[in-house]
């Protein structure tokens, strides 16, 4: 895996097992890599790892804050680990849980928040710690729509350079602008959303319950690529027509794209 990644926000995305947990964590220098080398901001993680810690920010899928604490004890505790004064630390996670929208909810039990409540309170972490880097694995897995757009609001507040994985291609789409795909390991392409969904120009998605010539099974729907201008011949036949997204990445795989 050779990759350079932009400033900004950036996405991995990738199927179950590719590897974007353990690349998160070899970033955060939570894992060494057994091979090959790894600079963040031109450090080196196996020499310079005390340093890069204090550069980055890492909030891993399974984080989950302690239920009888409440987001401001959270967040003040963990800056006050991070170095800050407790005078700075409480200022700063106050300003910080203010801008993600906790401001009224920071002295509640976090046992009482909501599931994105609940994952703003890491967000707000990131932000109070000004830290230049923002490792986010799966930030919104297991939320409902509304919380997830919540949350998605306030990764866009950061202000770091971020980057996140996620199983949910409508984020990548939305918050980041350069997006990787990972696959057992290896970067099976990368870019802007507009550049990974080059080869679709002009096609839509065919999904049917019936066999279409040409199409792959999947899951029980026959699915194929089509240009834009049949779609409406599918239509006459009961098949869905959808539009690309990067959904379609991960089908690509399965399904050759015709000329």
């Amino acid at each position: 895996m050779n990759l350079d990644i932009p400033s900004g926000i950036s996405a991995i995305i990738g199927r179950n097992g590719a590897g974007k947990t353990t690349l998160m964590r070899i970033l955060s220098t939570q894992l060494m890599p057994t091979s090959g080398s790894v600079k963040i901001m031109g450090l080196d993680i196996r020499e310079d790892s005390s340093r890069i810690r204090k550069i980055v920010c890492s909030i891993p899928q399974e984080a989950s804050p302690i239920g009888v604490l409440t987001p401001l004890e959270q967040v003040k505790m963990y800056l006050v680990a991070r170095g800050f004064s407790y005078s700075s630390a409480d200022a700063e996670a106050r300003r910080a849980l203010d801008d993600v929208g906790l401001g009224e909810s920071m002295r509640l039990p976090a046992d009482t928040l909501s599931g994105g409540m609940k994952r703003k309170i890491f967000v707000a972490m990131a932000l109070a710690s000004s830290s230049e880097i923002v490792f986010l694995d799966e930030p919104t897995t297991g939320l409902d729509p509304i919380s997830r757009y919540e949350v998605w609001a306030a990764i866009r507040k950061l202000g770091s350079d971020i980057l996140l994985t996620t199983h949910y291609m409508e984020e990548a789409a939305s918050l980041a602008s350069y997006i990787v795909l990972v696959d057992s390991g290896r970067i099976i392409m990368g870019g802007t959303l507009k550049d990974l969904l080059s080869e679709f120009s002009g096609k839509v998605r065919v999904e049917c319950r019936k066999y279409l010539e040409g199409s792959m099974e999947i899951g029980g729907i026959y699915i194929k690529y089509v240009d834009y201008g049949d779609a409406e011949n599918y239509v006459k036949n009961g098949c869905d027509v959808k539009n690309i997204t990067l959904d379609d990445l991960f089908i690509r795989e399965r399904i050759e794209l015709e000329p």
